[in-house]
């Protein structure tokens, strides 16, 4: 049996722009921007398993608790986002170099950076709606779940 991964970005929005006392709070519901909704939705009808792809800690399960407030990104360097080395040692770990299929949402910022971290493993990300404008893809998103077909 096949067994996919979904990688989704995380986002600028965080439960603590609306809500500063929040806490520690799962990954799944530490993003509240509306594109990482839609990848979230998509991520958890087309994944067996589905992790968040975060400028800052890398690799994160839905369950893993976010302490705070930050703003990384993977567009400004000066921002020190989480190294390629990093995110290869996370794969092998996580065990993100097992799934038949690996596929990946998000922008070229995070295509390129998800090409360099699994470049030396087994598997190599799908990105089903690379090349597409956000709206557009974020667009395609939708229409995949409401559809029930991945691309």
């Amino acid at each position: 049996m096949s067994r996919t991964l979904v990688i989704v970005p995380c986002g600028k929005a965080k439960i603590w722009d609306g809500a500063p006392n929040a806490g520690p709070t799962p990954a799944r519901e530490t993003y509240t921007g509306a594109p990482f909704k839609v990848n979230r939705e998509y991520a958890e009808r087309f994944g067996d398993e589905w992790v968040v792809l975060s400028a800052k800690y890398g690799f994160l399960k839905p369950t893993d608790l976010v302490d705070g407030p930050y703003n990384v990104t993977f567009k400004t360097a000066s921002t020190r986002p989480i190294a390629i080395d990093t995110l290869r040692r996370q794969i092998r770990e996580r065990g993100l170099d097992k799934f038949d299929e690996v596929i990946a949402l998000g922008g070229k910022d995070y295509r390129l950076v998800l090409e360099a971290a699994f470049a030396t493993g087994p598997r190599r990300p799908q990105f089903p709606f690379a090349g597409q404008k956000l709206g557009e893809a974020l667009g395609a998103a939708k229409r995949a779940v409401a559809a029930g077909k991945p691309h």
